[in-house]
């Protein structure tokens, strides 16, 4: 069994593991890079492995990261199955097909501005490509077993988002388990994660390798900051992930208004795949902690902006209200349109609700930066910049660490951590030895280990 790393190492995107054993060859994950440009060039470089190859993809949960680049091995010509969970794959139908069009979207808007360094901008891939990926899907249920060419593998629920697992793949007496993106104990929406399976090896995200995340009362700091704004006569932006954040940020607004914590102003959620994505968390209500009814009271108090034309109308509002749109770093989509808008107001506040990657305008904010770039255009940054604590949908190291103990018996031959920024990978390395005295490494790019 030989693991090579093609993503999510040295950042917290583009996750892709290349998996061999004596009979199959499996990759988990298929993520796009986001953040700094030398990570997002990656994206345009030839696939790092011969799709040929390639007996099936499991996909861990849908995120973009992890997931994203499904349509562009989709158009190199892989035409294996793509094994994930019932609601990745629900979700994925929204994902996908969106990152198409708003990579077109894009496209097309550098070439009639004249902002590509290209003589005509193209997309990644396109709608099209996207949609059709989604024929190679095959949904399986949580802890179902199944074999390919005598590897086994199943998938348990990691909480983070709807559908999110770890998978377990054993070949020849050997097993490794891959714990994609693990939820938190105590998450507004979601379950707690599952204890994995014990196994022979671990690969393990370090989003929050080197932090705690802070017990300030989430809905108490959204409270204080919806009244400053307001009392100024500002609006809130929330740049939002449309799979699993938004549902948070708009059940946690809902309580605040039932409550009469905030007055009921106006809340647009203005991403048409984060209105379809709440409709599906209703779907599967099975999987995490909301009743039927607190999704439909979630929903009550938020008006959807499905087309283009409502989206732009917003601009045209000029009292109090907040926005909540994709992409959650700030990163492209419709919120971009906001962002420049109102972030050169000081009488506004944009406010992040999760994990900013390096590079993207999320970072940039939080970090204090005077002007923010949008569409090739400087913004002055004049609006209060606010990080909202409790939304974050990754464990910290602690919870890690209690998560990891709920395995019984548990003494892995060796961890790799992965999915983080180097000073948390690196520090989340030296938490596991010191708690359980593993062998354990951070892996280079492309780097090439033998399971033995």
């Amino acid at each position: 069994m030989n693991i090579t790393f093609y993503g999510a190492t040295g950042t917290v995107t583009g996750s892709k593991y290349l998996l061999e054993t004596n009979n199959t060859k499996l990759l988990v994950d298929c993520g796009l890079f986001q953040g700094y440009k030398n990570l997002r060039q990656r994206n345009w470089k030839p696939l790092p492995f011969d799709i040929k190859t390639i007996d099936a993809v499991l996909l861990t949960h849908a995120h973009l990261d992890h997931s994203g680049m499904i349509p562009l091995l989709y158009k190199e010509g892989y035409r294996g199955p793509i094994y994930s969970t019932y609601a990745t794959y629900e979700l994925c139908k929204l994902l996908l097909p969106d990152s198409g069009h708003l990579q077109e979207e894009e496209a097309k808007f550098r070439n009639k501005h004249g902002l590509s360094k290209h003589e005509v901008a193209e997309p990644l891939y396109d709608l099209k490509t996207a949609q059709e990926s989604l024929s190679l899907f095959k949904p399986v249920a949580f802890d179902q077993e199944l074999s390919i060419n005598g590897s086994i593998f199943t998938f348990r629920s990691a909480g983070h988002i709807l559908g999110a697992a770890t998978i377990r793949v054993e070949s020849a007496n050997k097993s490794i388990v891959f714990t994609g993106d693990v939820g938190r104990p105590n998450d507004l929406v979601m379950y707690p994660p599952k204890p994995i399976a014990s196994s022979d090896y671990l690969v393990i995200e370090s989003t929050y390798g080197n932090r705690l995340h802070d017990t300030h009362d989430p809905e108490q700091v959204l409270e204080d900051i919806i009244k400053q704004t307001i009392s100024k006569g500002g609006s809130i932006l929330i740049p939002s992930f449309a799979v699993g954040r938004s549902q948070s940020i708009m059940f946690v607004l809902s309580q605040l208004i039932q409550a009469k914590r905030i007055p009921a102003l106006p809340i647009f959620l203005d991403s048409p795949m984060a209105i379809n994505a709440s409709d599906i968390y209703c779907d599967f209500s099975i999987e995490h902690r909301l009743k039927s009814n607190q999704c439909r009271q979630m929903c009550d108090h938020v008006k959807y902006t499905r087309s283009v034309d409502e989206s732009k109308a917003l601009a045209n509002i000029n009292y109090p209200h907040i926005i909540i749109s994709a992409s959650g770093m700030a990163t492209g989509g419709r919120v971009l349109h906001h962002l420049k808008r109102m972030v050169t107001d000081h009488r506004n506040s944009i406010v992040f609700a999760g994990y900013q990657a390096g590079g993207t305008r999320g970072q940039k904010l939080l970090q204090g930066s005077s002007a923010i770039r949008i569409f090739g255009q400087d913004f002055d940054v004049k609006a209060s910049i606010h990080k909202l604590p409790g939304f974050s949908a990754h464990a910290d190291y602690s919870e890690m660490v209690s998560w990891l103990r709920e395995t019984q018996d548990f003494h892995p031959k060796k961890v790799f951590v992965v999915h983080g920024e180097p000073d948390a990978a690196d520090e989340f390395r030296i938490h596991l030895q010191d708690e359980f005295n593993w062998d354990v490494s951070v892996p280079d790019y492309k780097e090439r280990v033998n399971l033995v």
